[in-house]
């Protein structure tokens, strides 16, 4: 079953390659949580939710160093 969410503290501890890597994981559950939901109900169908904010959230830090690296070098 999924986790509690991912706190922001936490997600700003991890390097960008492990970023990645916790998204493609993150894209992974959630496409088979959503295949498994449509064959047969989840105990819990938020847990949905809360793995696709988690990917958002990875998504956005990841993003945001992205521009905070662009902005240096200009």
């Amino acid at each position: 079953m999924a986790k509690a969410k991912v706190k922001k503290e936490d997600i700003k501890e991890f390097a960008n390659d492990e970023l990645v890597a916790k998204i493609s994981e993150g894209k992974t559950r959630y496409t088979k949580m959503k295949f498994n939901h449509a064959v047969s109900p989840l105990d819990n169908p938020l847990t949905l939710r809360f793995v696709r904010k988690d990917i958002a959230r990875l998504a956005t830090e990841l993003r945001k160093r992205e521009i905070v690296e662009k902005n240096k070098k200009s």
